[in-house]
């Protein structure tokens, strides 16, 4: 996998996906994934999309596989404390 897929992708999946797809087919993961799956992922989860990608081409005992989930599990279960932090404002109008 290209060096600049995996950099990229931490921060615009969907960006850097749609990016190799059209601009760089021969920069796109090969994969097993069935053809409708890349789409509905794609769309849908470009995280976990790319985390099949990863452990598919590398393995799961890459450094990058276990940076990758961690991003996605924080993108997808609340982010960090201050995104907690500017949930609970309450916004109050006098």
């Amino acid at each position: 996998m290209d060096f600049y897929f995996l950099i990229f992708s931490l921060f615009f999946p969907r960006i850097v996906l749609l990016a190799a797809l059209f601009l760089q087919p021969s920069a796109y993961p090969a994969n097993s994934v069935p053809q409708w799956a890349d789409v509905l992922l794609g769309v849908l989860m470009p995280r976990v999309l790319i985390l099949i990608y990863i452990y598919q081409n590398m393995g799961y005992d890459n450094i990058w596989f276990a940076v990758h989930l961690i991003v996605a599990i924080l993108a997808y279960f609340g982010g960090s404390r201050e995104t907690v932090r500017r949930r609970r404002r309450t916004v109050v109008v006098d």
